[in-house]
């Protein structure tokens, strides 16, 4: 790809990105120009991936083809008030943050523009994100292939429909959050049965990992591939009753309801 990319804001989920198109060899650091607000970001993040930092958002959006907007969602309006006279009229401006719609940045910024709404995750940083994208009607099917190579680069990527877009972040946003819970809780278990603390990690990660495998390259249904470990009797279907006793299912899809309904509150703020 020969497209210059900016980020404004750095932060965990912007380097998560960067770092997993360095890695994939799509785009060159030289590339990429992010902009930070603290000097020690900037100082880091040059000496961790070489890319150009600076501390001035309009310098990042004047160059851009592909313009990131890693900010938090209350600071899009402030943010977009301070470039939009400066973003290019075939600039693709890619938002990354819960609950901001493409309706939203069009008013913004007063004018024709093409966007990508988002949605990664934090495992884009070792190559195994999971993204969402949708867009308007200004970018076309040539440019939108474009950016999902470029999420791609750095993991999978789904185009979806925007209704369905602040669900996203309960599913596959917000959950390695809960997926690092039960690995902990699952390492947790291991050293009560004396397990070494860092051989339990190990252990209950490359379960995850694996597991998280099976669903993805089989096509098997979840519930068919658990069923096929529980054997009659049978310690693992034990464990699963006590989890279903436990309202496990229940809880998980509670928490996906807090997650969406706060991204929802997100919207226009």
């Amino acid at each position: 790809m020969k497209k210059m990319i900016g980020f404004i804001g750095c932060g965990k989920m912007a380097q998560a990105m960067i770092e997993g198109m360095l890695k994939s060899e799509l785009v060159l650091p030289a590339q990429i120009t992010a902009s930070a607000s603290s000097d020690s970001t900037i100082v880091d993040v040059k000496k961790k991936y070489g890319i150009n930092v600076t501390k001035t958002n309009v310098e990042v959006a004047s160059k851009s083809n592909l313009l990131f907007l890693a900010v938090k969602p209350n600071l899009y309006a402030e943010v977009i008030e301070e470039i939009k006279q400066e973003v290019n009229d075939d600039t693709i401006i890619i938002t990354i943050a819960a609950g901001i719609s493409i309706d939203f940045m069009e008013k913004s910024f007063d004018k024709k523009v093409k966007v990508v709404r988002s949605m990664p995750n934090t495992p884009s940083l070792v190559g195994e994100g999971m993204s969402a994208i949708c867009s308007n009607d200004m970018v076309t099917e040539i440019e939108l292939a474009e950016v999902l190579s470029l999420f791609e680069s750095f993991g999978k990527a789904e185009v979806i429909e925007e209704k369905l877009m602040d669900a996203i972040p309960a599913v596959s946003g917000s959950s390695p959050a809960y997926v690092y819970m039960f690995i902990e809780a699952l390492a947790d278990g291991a050293v009560l049965q004396g397990i070494p603390r860092q051989q339990a990690f190990k252990l209950a990660a490359q379960a995850v990992l694996g597991a998280a495998k099976m669903v993805l390259e089989t096509g098997q249904h979840p519930g068919e591939l658990k069923d096929a470990v529980c054997t009659p009797g049978g310690a693992t279907i034990e464990a699963v009753t006590t989890l279903e006793k436990n309202k496990f299912r229940g809880t998980i899809i509670s928490a996906m309801e807090s997650c969406t309904a706060k991204s929802k509150g997100f919207s226009n703020n």
